[in-house]
């Protein structure tokens, strides 16, 4: 036997000491816990009135329509624009037509 018994006891301790750590590091990062948004208390929600009206628009009864009007099944292409490199498609749709 060695007398250098606590050197491989302090190493053999190691490995499961910095699994640990890895592991603790890696849910940390990807867990963001504590950089997360608390929607319930760091979040004002202001009551409005609903506005509106309850006018019908537009009802089919029945199956007598085959198709919804203004599909594009056979023309999948029509309302497809190129974007310019500069502009957002958030918020503002584009159309052709």
């Amino acid at each position: 036997m060695s007398s250098d018994g606590g050197g491989i006891v302090a190493l053999l301790a190691l490995g499961p000491a910095s699994a640990t750590a890895l592991y603790w590091t890696l849910y940390r990062y990807y867990r963001n816990t504590d950089k997360s948004h608390a929607f319930e208390r760091e979040t004002a929600v202001v009551a409005a009135p609903v506005t509106g009206n309850d006018r019908k628009v537009h009802t089919v009864t029945g199956t007598e329509q085959r198709r919804i009007s203004g599909d594009n099944v056979h023309d999948h292409r029509q309302r497809v624009t190129k974007m310019s490199p500069g502009s957002s498609a958030i918020g503002s749709p584009r159309t052709s037509g």
